[in-house]
């Protein structure tokens, strides 16, 4: 059985640390196991259970982006 999957887009990364600081805060987020940044589309793919979409965008403001609607 596959985890639930979301689909986010981050606004604001332009280079490899970018979508590093990203990945390691969402990856904090209780519930989230897996996560895969796109640097080139802004997609954010996070993976798990019981994913907590306020959670993720406060982690994602915590890397210094942000998350759009």
């Amino acid at each position: 059985m596959s985890l639930p999957k979301r689909s986010y887009t981050v606004e604001g990364m332009t280079c490899g640390h970018c979508r590093q600081a990203v990945v390691e805060e969402v990856l904090d987020v209780s519930g989230v196991s897996a996560v895969d940044v796109d640097l080139d589309s802004g997609l954010l793919t996070v993976a798990g259970g019981q994913l907590d979409d306020g959670a993720i965008r406060a982690a994602v403001d915590e890397a210094g982006y942000t998350l759009v609607a």
